[in-house]
């Protein structure tokens, strides 16, 4: 029996629940806080009342192994034996409990949908909702409907929405644990004006040694890193603690080895505890996955930790003793509840692969805790049929399979496939590994990195070098030999079971491999759905030209085709990508002077101009070419470009233009389409008015206005988009224009006469006439440029005038003017102004002008255009 001799931890007391429940009903749900031994008590009391192995799956390498470690020793035996672990590129297999990473053992689903010697599955920590954990969820439903309606699901989780996840698992009961913990002192220390927040959180730390080991969180390794810089000469051992160490170093950090610091990741939130804690530091951040559809950038993004999280970190300081956390944030900051599910945020290609090769490429017959969004899946998809990876009905090919099986990045995969074709299997993989492996890096030059790795000047040079073996191992072997390497970490075979699907899913029929858990995607699939798609895996792949350089940048644009990039024009260092967007290379002169790069990863700071490139391979012309032979094109391209008609042949490598040469005899069509775009980027301007031109618009606009239809809009909007029209009233004045200057030669009168059309344009003279005749017998010219129609008429015209002219309806505004013909009076009322505004403008003028005529009474006097005197 595995579980005789458990610690008196709280779980201890419902362990017969938990595998009564669950032998029963199928399928449970245990709420467990941090520290009560959900991870390592219950595994070994399901080993116990299950026929076959228990497999645990956990979301990260770390925790599986330091799980599977405190499960051996808790039953006196070493690892391997009856308890064992599985993780890429390492395993101990175990008899009765096996730890796996939730991605490896949905490769082992995938490969073996019935799951043969499986008694029992476990998934632990569900609340932190990895893409991988969220569809080997989906997928364990699927496989319970069918082949495996006898398998037991538990889901596990300290802090996770209960009620939605049993009802995920048909109605199964949940059974909730209460912690015994200790108290913890809550504190608040949020960055100081400036402060970076490793600085925070070193100065956090300081406040709290001496109450034994302090265990801080950091978003990342680079701020671990610095963290520890900032905490030199604290007297006792800084031990990082992240995914990428080994696992001597992972273990260093695990051990109560006395009081010491120990700078995590995410990874020590939950499924392990890191002995002799009495304080936290939280930053309060986590470094997750997200997508920039319109960019198509990809990667990794800070941002707030959830409240559940928080709460979590907190829980670590009062496990073994009462303790203090220590917040970098301001108190009464609002934080999420829960933590943002992966699946809404994150690059789906791997994702679209796993469903492609169980056999629902859509999705849509599976049950989802959260399913996936329509649009970044469609985009995956499309990658994945640019690579070759599934035909046109999303159905699996033979080259998606086998990309399936190297347990990488679908582009991960193609670049090492097709670039050991090019290159060699150990050049390849060297390249991918890094690609695969962000803490391997610490400069912007990808070849120069490279160099310090196989020169052995790296720290993770002997980590690099056994993943390097396993991936040359896996093209090495071909399809035979990958199925052999998933078998010896007992995740599961390539293909050795196609078709066996459950019986009565609406899955059946799906195929046997999967991409697993690992891989870095740099690159949307979203962008490169739109902007991209086509690139990929047909192209024909040769040797690069020029040395270790060429080669690091083929293998790099062989994985982001859309990510080779040309320098800008100019002092700043600025590249077009081939999918359209600009990054720009910061601190690092040498590459950023060179003329073509092959981008690994780029992101975008939130507010910048520019993305920003953090990993890149110098390339050449020729390099690029052959890296992203598919986004190669050759266009006749005919635009309105600063000012004029444009004409040229492009030859393109996506966004990036190679070569232009003029265009003698450009289309028609798209020449009018370019005076089109002109005018619409211009307006009307760009024709020939005369005066009278102008003044025609005026009137039109006027009768618009004022009458409505049938009079068309002549504002500049309405003529352009009458431009616009191919079949148009303005169609024949452009129909022979070829430049701006054939604009320039198009009258705009007739233009205007032809959009109002006959026989209306016979009434316009009728109904908005050019001039008005005054009392004097003047014919007077109406302006017709303002709101309405305004008549400049001499004061002493208008005598003998009764009332204010009208045209459409409309007074017409007198603007009354002095024999000087400056203003003296505005009116549209000359019936009321003659009452009560002429009495003191004729004081006025006969002041300025004594020696003409101002009668008292306006209406009786005679109108006159003479200036002199004119007395009756």
């Amino acid at each position: 029996m595995l579980a005789e001799r458990l610690p008196d931890l709280p779980v201890r007391g419902v362990l017969s629940t938990v595998t009564h429940t669950l032998t029963t009903a199928g399928a449970a749900v245990l709420v467990a806080p941090p520290g009560t031994g959900k991870t390592t008590l219950v595994p070994l009391a399901l080993a116990d009342a299950v026929e076959g192995t228990v497999l645990v799956a956990e979301p990260r390498r770390v925790a599986a192994r330091a799980a599977a470690a405190r499960m051996a020793s808790l039953v006196g035996e070493r690892v391997g034996e009856r308890i064992g672990y599985a993780v890429r590129g390492d395993a101990r297999p175990g008899s009765r409990v096996e730890v796996v990473t939730a991605g490896l053992l949905l490769r082992r689903l995938i490969a073996d949908p019935d799951l043969p010697g499986v008694g029992a599955v476990m998934l632990d920590e569900c609340h932190e909702r990895h893409l991988d954990a969220d569809l080997l969820l989906s997928l364990l439903l699927d496989a319970r409907a069918g082949l495996r309606p006898d398998l037991p699901v538990l889901a596990a989780s300290a802090t996770v929405a209960a009620e939605r996840l049993a009802e995920l698992l048909g109605g199964a009961p949940v059974v909730e644990v209460e912690a015994r913990t200790h108290p913890v002192e809550v504190r608040y220390a949020p960055p100081q004006r400036g402060e970076r927040i490793e600085a925070c959180v070193a100065r956090g730390m300081r406040g709290v040694l001496g109450a034994g080991s302090v265990l801080a969180f950091l978003p990342g390794v680079p701020e671990i890193r610095r963290t520890a810089a900032a905490l030199g000469g604290v007297g006792v051992p800084v031990l990082p603690l992240h995914g990428r160490l080994s696992a001597a170093e992972q273990d260093a950090a695990l051990r109560d080895s006395g009081p010491r610091v120990v700078l995590a990741t995410a990874v020590a939130e939950s499924s392990l505890t890191v002995p002799g804690v009495r304080a936290v530091v939280d930053a309060g951040l986590a470094r997750v996955p997200r997508v920039d559809h319109r960019r198509g950038m990809s990667g990794l993004v800070t941002v707030p930790v959830s409240g559940a999280v928080a709460d979590q970190r907190a829980g670590r300081a009062g496990r073994e003793a009462p303790g203090t956390v220590v917040r970098c944030w301001p108190e009464g900051q609002r934080l999420a509840p829960y933590p943002e599910p992966e699946i809404r945020t994150a690059d789906l290609t791997r994702l679209a692969l796993d469903l492609a090769v169980w056999g629902t490429p859509d999705g849509a017959a599976l049950s989802w805790w959260d399913a996936p969004p329509p649009g970044p899946l469609t985009a995956a998809r499309e990658v994945l049929r640019a690579l070759g990876a599934v035909a046109a009905d999303g159905a699996i090919t033979p080259r998606g399979r086998r990309l399936a099986t190297l347990g990488l990045h679908p582009r991960l995969a193609r670049a090492l496939l097709d670039g050991a074709d090019a290159l060699g299997a150990r050049t390849a993989a060297e390249i991918v590994a890094v690609l695969d492996d962000d803490t391997l890096t610490q400069g912007a030059d990808l070849t120069a990195e490279l160099g310090r790795l196989r020169a052995g000047a790296h720290p993770a040079t002997h980590r690099w070098r056994a993943e390097v073996g396993r991936l040359a191992g896996l093209v090495g072997r071909g399809a035979a030999g990958a199925r052999d390497d998933l078998r010896s970490a007992r995740v599961g075979a390539d293909g050795a079971r196609a078709g066996h699907a459950p019986a009565g899913s609406a899955s059946a029929g799906r195929a046997s491999t999967s991409s697993g858990s690992a891989g870095r995607a740099s690159m949307s699939s979203a962008s490169a759905g739109r902007a991209a798609g086509r690139a990929a895996g047909s192209a024909e792949v040769r040797g690069p030209g020029r040395g270790a350089g060429a080669a690091t940048a083929l293998v790099v644009g062989l994985a982001q085709p859309e990510r080779v990039a040309r320098r800008r024009a100019g002092a700043a260092p600025v590249f077009l990508l081939a999918g359209g967007t600009a990054v720009e290379v910061v601190g690092d002169p040498a590459l950023g002077a060179q003329e073509w790069l092959a981008v690994a990863v780029a992101d975008r700071v939130p507010g910048a101009v520019h993305g920003r490139v953090r990993l890149a391979a110098a390339a050449d012309r020729e390099t690029a070419e052959r890296a992203a032979a598919a986004l190669l094109t050759e266009t006749d391209e005919v635009t309105w470009t600063d000012g004029d008609v444009r004409a040229v042949r492009l030859r393109r490598l996506g966004a990036i233009v190679l070569d232009e040469s003029p265009l003698r005899d450009p289309d028609p069509e798209l020449v009018r389409a370019a005076l089109r775009a002109g005018l619409h980027a211009e307006g009307p301007e760009l024709l020939r008015w005369s005066r009278a031109d102008r003044a025609l618009r005026e009137r039109l606009d006027f009768l618009h206005r004022a009458v409505g239809d049938p009079w068309p809009d002549v504002s500049d909007d309405a003529l352009v988009a009458a431009a616009e029209d191919p079949a148009g009233p303005l169609a024949g004045a452009l129909a022979s224009a070829r430049r701006r200057a054939d604009l320039a030669a198009v009258d705009a009168g007739d233009a205007l006469r032809a959009l109002v059309g006959w026989p209306l344009a016979g009434r316009i003279d009728e109904l908005a006439p050019p001039r008005l005749t005054v009392p004097t017998g003047s014919a007077i010219a109406v302006d017709y440029s303002g709101e309405r129609p305004t008549l400049p008429v001499r004061v002493q015209e208008m005598f003998g005038a009764t009332a204010s002219p009208r045209i459409g309806g409309v007074p017409v505004l007198l603007h009354l003017l002095s024999p000087a013909g400056r203003p003296a009076a505005v009116t549209d009322d000359l019936e009321s102004f003659w009452d009560t505004g002429y009495p003191q403008v004729r004081a006025e003028l006969r002041g300025r002008y004594p020696k003409h005529h101002w009668p008292e009474d306006p209406r009786a006097a005679t109108p006159t255009r003479r200036t002199g005197r004119n007395r009756p």
